[in-house]
């Protein structure tokens, strides 16, 4: 089973996550195996002390991750996350998250990623997940085209 991305169907698949689209979040995928996920904070997403609620944090973090381990055309799901919450951050910031791939295998994979404020660079959470890669594809093989072989 190859491994080359179907890049404006995948692409398409990872940026039209509903939940995604609920908190306002912006998705991209510049390259196989790595994503960015931008968010600017509302006063929704705040827990009782005024600051971004971690569940918020958490949740771009796992978009940036499930966008970057399945930019390869396989459907990848978490097998593991361990996040640290570094700083708050409040309403109005604009937070990226950021996931790049440090590990591929045949069936696991291994990723790093970073919370950070996009207008002061500081560094909110970081995260490194595992991701157990199944035989399905995100995109059936049959309307997918490699790119070497496209006309």
């Amino acid at each position: 089973m190859s491994d080359s991305i179907c890049d404006p169907q995948i692409l398409s698949r990872i940026q039209n996550d509903a939940f995604a689209s609920h908190l306002g979040a912006r998705v991209e995928v510049p390259a196989p195996g790595h994503s960015r996920v931008f968010l600017t904070v509302t006063d929704a997403m705040t827990n009782f002390h005024g600051t971004t609620h971690g569940g918020v944090i958490f949740s771009i973090s796992d978009m940036a991750f499930a966008a970057a381990c399945n930019s390869h055309g396989r459907v990848a799901v978490a097998l593991n996350v361990n996040i640290c919450f570094v700083r708050p951050s409040f309403p109005g910031d604009r937070l990226l998250a950021e996931a790049k791939q440090v590990h591929k295998g045949r069936r696991t994979a291994l990723y790093d990623i970073t919370v950070t404020n996009e207008d002061t660079g500081e560094l909110i959470a970081k995260s490194q997940d595992q991701a157990f890669r199944k035989d399905e594809r995100i995109v059936p093989p049959s309307t997918c085209r490699h790119p070497r072989t496209s006309p």
